[in-house]
């Protein structure tokens, strides 16, 4: 793990210095390498146009090192249904990754990140149902909710991935 931390900062490093010498924005020139990063996750989010919550979790996810791709749109009902979100897992968003696995409202982006690093077996993705207060994207000044956030398995049934319980678990 430090390996490769090492190198993700190394290559941080080598971009920053490449973007000095030639002008461009360092943003632009970490771009070019960060196809290789641990951290280089991309997800599609299917949400509604009028929601600000949804627009508030994509951020939390850009802010995390994740590339979104957002999709509004009309028929969220329909999008849920085609990824066999049920009914008790759903919240106002749904965004899958390009390896397929569906990951279902304000889920934190550590456990993406962790589910991604090693999918466990019969698994098909995680949710947060509903819109817990102070869960990425719900955040209300300092308040909190502690929730749940489940494992989606191929067959149908659940399990707890991880009880937040505060905060801070989040990060």
């Amino acid at each position: 793990m430090y390996r490769k931390l090492k190198i993700v900062m190394l290559s941080t490093l080598a971009a920053l210095a490449l973007a000095a010498c030639t002008g461009e924005s360092a943003d632009a020139a970490g771009q070019a390498g960060s196809d290789s990063d641990v951290a280089a996750i991309t997800l599609t989010t299917f949400k509604s146009p009028t929601c600000g919550c949804c627009g508030q979790w994509v951020e939390h996810a850009r802010d995390n090192g994740f590339r979104v791709s957002v999709k509004d749109v009309d028929d969220l009902n329909g999008v849920k249904a085609s990824h066999k979100i049920a009914p008790r897992h759903q919240s106002c968003h749904t965004s899958v990754s390009a390896e397929g696995f569906v990951f279902e409202g304000h889920i934190p982006a550590k456990y993406i990140r962790q589910f991604l690093q090693a999918p466990p077996a019969g698994a098909r993705g995680l949710a947060v149902p509903a819109m817990p207060l102070g869960s990425p994207g719900m955040e209300v000044d300092d308040r909190f909710t502690p929730y749940t956030v489940m494992l989606l398995h191929e067959d149908g049934s659940e399990s707890v991935y991880a009880r937040i319980d505060s905060a801070a678990q989040q990060h």
